[in-house]
This record gives structure tokens, C-alpha cells and sequence, in this order.
């Protein structure tokens, strides 16, 4: 896409950044290029495509054409200088840690996290000797009171996930920055239509492509989005893989060389290209065709989710509702300043009923679906502390916002008139 006079706007950018048309075939969308290598033009040029002296194709395992119109278009959304598409959220977060730390190194994470990343950072980080310090999403000072000086990366999310709590963004990115230290925000909740993270501080951004940005729940993905915002030359600590001289790239220092989009680089050329997550170009295919009706989803799944918590909120058998959209939620304000188009689509409540009430409630709804996703077109419901949750401890599932009474509901797109209906004869 040509750069006009004045920038995109975010609907033109949704539906066109990173794309057009096929310079073969004159194919408008972007096709799906099935294939495991590419061809090179010459001796010279496979040499400068494995020596990072061009861009181009080698083997889908670090990229292709499709993957790479995903990431264009994902790096244009959030206003990012580069991005990274694989094979899932997770794979995501891999990638990011696996770029930044050593064995030794620590990072601090909100405790108000997906289920799956406690779980994560906790136990399976360890086998590469890094070590998390849990601090308080709602409590930006906590971060600072759990930085030691081997703390290399500040984490949370936008907005959290099974809790719906919005977190203050540019509160986390100012302590990271006193510190020196880069902010990471996983942005999956709120898409970069509620939410732009680098706007409040954030150098790095995770999405799980499954969710919102995808929207249809038929592809898994994840993103990440080099911000370019952190000088890692100029860091106070040292990141080995960003700024040593690569003994896989004749000694290059990858800050150096690449500049503002190096950690996009690295997390491509090191992580993607040795632990190999990568994403299949049918996926990232389903997740660009996701995303060109972002905006109009969006707007579909806050409306409905508001409508949905405000009937929850006065229903007499529940107990409490947690939706920052509501403007009796603590979090409100926050969610106005950081995400003023609405706060999303998914937010728990509990029935007074309890545990009992709440799985009782998930096995009687008809319209819902009972599974373990957010974000599809389908209104999805789950009860947290017996799936997603279950792996933790209950002082954790509690911390984490997935407390045995907790319900977690991802308001879909149907009327929602419907929708309060199922939820009424489940209850």
C-alpha cells in the first residue's frame, strides 16, 4: 500500500497495511504460499539472504510471503517498527524471553495473567534458568518493589485476562524506564483497536493471533511486535543476544545493524530460526482475513459485553460483576484513559450460588460455548478454577483473578437480546 498524504486510518490499515496484489498473478488477496523453501536468484543472492545482508525467503520455518503481510499489517496496527508472527501466544512469549535473558535472569510479571502463562513462567521457564517475580497488576509500585538487579523485563497485559482488570500501562512503563528496563504487554484482550500499548510506554508487544485478531476461533498464532522504542545499546544491563557479536552471523551485532526493529530481527533469526515455532501460512492466512474486520467486531463485542455485564450487575442470584467497562468499576477510570473505545469483550462474575452455581450455570447454557478460548464471533463461557486455572494452587487461581466462584464469559456477536436469554435459563 502506497503511503498517501495523511496516515490511514485504522480501518484502511486493518484491511490493507503489509498487502498487494500478487505481482504474478494480479490475485487481490494475499494468497497462501503452501510451500517449504523458495528458490534463489543466484549463488550471491541465497548468500546475502543467509548473511542478513537482504531480506527475503529461504524456508517458511523463519518466514514467507503470507507470514510476512500478517506481520506488516499487525506492526502497522499497534504502530510498531517490525513484527513476528508464530505458531501460537505462547510460542510468543518463548520467543520473547529466549531473546532477552540468560540463565540467571529474572523478569517481573502481573500476577492478573492467563492461567497458561503462570504457568509457564513459573514451571516451564525454569528448565532455561529463568526466574519470575510476581507483582500486582493493580498496583503499578509493586513492580518496582520486585526488581532485583537481575531483573531484565517488566510483563503484564492490557488488559488481563480471566479478570478483565485494565491495567495502567504508562504507570509499569514509567518504573521499567527508571530502571532501564524494557516493558513487555501482551495486548490479546483488547486488540490494538481498544488499545495501543506502545502509546502508554510498552517497548514490546505479544498477541495471541487465536483470539480477537484472528476473531473466528479457527486458527492458532501469536505475534510479536517490536515497538523500537528501546535503545539497546544504550541499555543498563547487557542483552547478550542483541548487542555481543554473533558467532552465527560472522560476529554482527544485531543492535547495531538493524537499529530500531533488531529485537524483530533477533527473535526471528535466533529464536524462530533454532527453537522453530512457526506459524503455517494457511493460519496466518485465516488471521489476516480475521483482521480486516477488526474494528467492526470490536465495537459488536464491547457493545454486547456492556449490555450483558449492566443486566449481570442488577440480576438478583449474582453476586458481583468485574468489567471495567461498568462505571461503577474500580478500574473504570483507567480503562477511559487507556482503552476509551470500550473495555472488551470478556469479564467474569460470580452467582451467589458459588462453585457449585457456576459450574451449574457453564452446563446448562445452550447458545454458549463451553471451551477454553476468547474472542470468537461465538459468546464462550468457562469456569476458570476447573480448566484453565486448575494447574494453580488456590492462593494463586485467587491472585490470578480465577477464584472457585469465578465465571468467565468472552461475549460473542449475536443479538443480545439472545445472549442474556441463554444466560437467564442457565440460571
Amino acid at each position: 500500500m502506497s503511503t498517501p498524504a495523511t496516515p490511514p486510518g485504522f480501518s484502511t490499515l486493518a484491511i490493507h497495511a503489509g498487502a498487494s496484489p500478487d505481482p504474478t498473478t494480479g490475485a487481490r488477496v494475499t494468497p497462501i504460499y503452501q510451500t517449504a523453501s523458495y528458490v534463489f536468484n543466484s549463488v550471491d543472492h541465497a548468500a546475502s539472504l543467509f548473511g542478513l545482508e537482504a531480506f527475503g525467503n529461504i524456508y517458511t520455518r523463519i518466514g514467507g510471503p503470507t507470514q510476512s503481510v500478517l506481520e506488516g499489517r499487525v506492526a502497522a496496527l499497534e504502530g510498531g517498527t517490525a513484527a513476528l508472527a508464530v505458531a501460537s501466544g505462547h510460542a510468543a512469549q518463548m520467543i520473547v524471553f529466549y531473546t532477552l535473558l540468560e540463565a540467571g535472569d529474572e523478569f517481573v510479571a502481573a500476577r492478573q495473567l492467563y492461567g497458561g502463562s503462570v504457568n509457564q513462567f513459573n514451571h516451564a521457564f525454569k528448565k532455561f534458568g529463568w526466574a519470575v517475580a510476581w507483582a500486582d497488576g493493580t498496583d503499578p509500585d509493586s513492580f518496582e518493589r520486585a526488581i532485583t538487579p537481575k531483573t531484565r523485563a517488566l510483563y503484564c497485559e492490557s488488559i488481563a485476562n480471566p479478570g478483565g482488570v485494565v491495567v495502567d500501562i504508562a504507570a509499569i512503563s514509567k518504573i521499567a524506564k527508571k530502571h532501564g528496563l524494557p516493558l513487555i504487554v501482551d495486548n490479546t484482550l483488547a486488540s490494538p483497536y481498544l488499545c495501543r500499548p506502545k502509546e502508554h510506554g510498552a517497548d514490546i508487544i505479544v498477541h495471541s493471533l487465536t483470539k480477537f485478531l484472528g476473531g473466528h476461533g479457527n486458527s492458532i498464532g501469536g505475534i510479536i511486535v517490536d515497538c523500537g522504542t528501546f535503545d539497546w545499546l544504550k541499555a543498563k544491563h547487557k542483552y547478550a543476544t542483541l548487542v555481543e557479536p554473533n558467532a552465527s552471523y560472522n560476529g554482527m551485532k544485531l543492535a547495531e545493524t538493524f537499529g530500531n526493529f533488531a529485537f524483530a530481527i533477533a527473535c526471528r533469526v535466533m529464536g524462530l530460526r533454532d527453537l522453530g515455532p512457526a506459524i503455517a501460512p494457511l493460519n496466518a492466512f485465516l488471521i489476516l482475513t480475521g483482521i480486516e474486520t477488526l474494528p467492526l467486531r470490536m465495537e459488536r463485542h464491547c457493545a454486547n459485553a456492556l449490555a450483558v455485564a449492566t443486566h449481570l450487575a442488577k440480576h438478583p442470584k449474582v453476586a458481583w460483576v468485574n468489567y471495567a467497562g461498568l462505571p461503577t468499576a474500580k478500574d473504570h477510570a483507567i480503562q477511559q484513559r487507556i482503552a476509551p473505545k470500550g473495555a472488551g469483550a470478556v469479564f467474569t462474575f460470580g452467582l451467589k450460588g458459588g462453585y457449585e452455581a457456576g459450574v451449574g450455570l457453564v452446563s446448562k447454557v445452550k447458545l454458549f460455548s463451553h471451551l477454553a478460548n476468547i474472542g470468537d464471533t461465538r459468546s464462550l463461557i468457562i469456569h476458570p478454577a476447573s480448566t484453565t486455572h486448575r494447574q494453580l494452587t488456590d492462593a494463586q487461581r485467587v491472585a490470578a483473578g480465577a477464584g472457585p466462584d469465578v465465571v468467565r464469559l468472552s461475549i460473542g456477536l449475536e443479538d443480545v437480546a439472545d445472549i442474556i436469554a441463554d444466560l437467564e435459563q442457565g440460571m
